[in-house]
């Protein structure tokens, strides 16, 4: 609607004639005519006027909807503030569900590896060296020889480094020939399965 059509409008709202408005405005009743008709348009100062007269704002005497530009623009913040809602859920969601999943597959994967590795065995040695006697033990899986368990003296933990032996065939191998080489003996003992506790 054009600001004449508004003009009119709200003329006949309130029931006064285009003389009656004209004299509140100070003009003549031929100016009101053309605003209304639109040949002419208030100045700023008349439509300032106008809309103390009619009790409405400068925005809604000459049309110009601001409610539609504010909803348009409230509905985009609703719009953006759904989708960092809805991002916000997803890195919650993702922040949590990652880590369980992690452990699972590492569980699982541990598991693979161990059915796959074969029974978990114990086997131990014991050595005699320099008039003392040391022994050192080790859990480990049958078919690969990965050690999953090793403990002992330290003594022949330190002079071997036997942490650096991810095989306990290996391991068993280097301390009996250490031992030998530097005038010991060694015994093992038969490598046993690990019962289930």
């Amino acid at each position: 609607m054009e600001i004449g059509n508004k003009i009119m409008e709200l003329r006949k709202k309130n029931g006064l004639s285009q003389e009656e408005l004209a004299e509140k405005i100070g003009v003549a009743r031929q100016t009101i005519s053309k605003w209304e008709l639109g040949e002419t348009s208030p100045d700023l100062n008349q439509a300032k006027e106008l809309s103390k007269i009619f009790n409405v704002s400068l925005d809604e005497l000459t049309n110009n909807d601001i409610k539609d530009i504010l909803v348009e623009k409230t509905s985009n913040t609703e719009k953006l503030a759904g989708l960092i809602l809805k991002f916000l859920k997803f890195m919650i969601i993702f922040i949590i569900v990652l880590p369980l999943l992690l452990i699972g597959l590492r569980v699982l994967f541990k598991n693979i590896h161990e059915h796959n590795s074969g029974r978990l065995m114990n086997a131990s040695i014991k050595c005699t060296l320099h008039d003392e006697t040391y022994g050192y033990e080790f859990n480990y899986y049958e078919t690969t020889g990965d050690i999953k368990e090793a403990g002992g003296d330290g003594y022949l933990a330190n002079i071997i480094d036997i942490g650096k032996y991810g095989d306990a065939y290996r391991a068993l191998d280097v301390i009996d020939n250490y031992v030998k080489n530097n005038g010991g003996t060694c015994t093992r003992t038969e490598p046993q399965p690990v019962k289930d506790k």
